[in-house]
């Protein structure tokens, strides 16, 4: 029967695991005021008919905190490169030099700061309610086990492993966000 409390205990810790990944890349996304490759992580290319990650058509750089670089394997991509940075819906307006493709990052004003903060509270919320909703499962799948004869103390004893994954992943997701919080307030 243990063996069946492990296995639900491991499915929650991947599940809460998961939930923390989906977060860090959710947040990846809010943009800082600062140049950072991540930012373009979602844009793909057409790279001869096949929408290719903007990363395997070319160097992404940070010459410096405002700009972002971005050198092309094959020159003859740069306007499919711009044209996928528009279209992406970021809010960049690329300009290129005939070698690379040049993104200004503006600063952020402290009205955008605090937007972006507040939009970042709901995606650590987001996070913590999915933590909780497997914290629920689990608990159930513990309860249907006392059901099927494991031990009332063994029960208890599963519960409180689960709440002790719980409680671990809430406070990565409160760390997650104070680093973020951080990020976007530092000017």
């Amino acid at each position: 029967m243990t063996e069946e409390v492990n296995f639900h205990l491991d499915i929650a810790k991947e599940a809460m695991q998961e939930a923390i990944s989906h977060l860090e890349n959710v947040l990846a996304k809010i943009r800082a005021g600062k140049a950072n490759p991540q930012m373009l992580r979602t844009v793909k290319v057409d790279y001869y008919g096949v929408k290719t990650p903007l990363a395997q058509t070319a160097n992404v750089s940070t010459p410096d905190a405002q700009t972002i670089a971005i050198q092309p394997f094959d020159k003859s991509l740069i306007p499919e490169i711009e044209l996928a940075i528009i279209d992406s819906n970021l809010g960049f307006q690329p300009s290129n030099n005939g070698e690379k493709v040049i993104i200004n990052v503006p600063p952020l004003t402290e009205e955008r700061r605090k937007d972006l903060v507040k939009q970042a509270k709901i995606e650590i919320e987001n996070a913590k309610v999915s933590v909780r909703n497997i914290r629920q499962k689990a608990n159930d799948e513990m309860k249907k086990l006392g059901k099927e004869g494991l031990s009332e103390d063994a029960e208890r004893d599963a519960e409180q492993s689960v709440q002790d994954l719980t409680n671990i992943h809430s406070k990565q997701i409160d760390q997650i966000y104070l680093q973020k919080e951080e990020e976007i307030m530092t000017v």
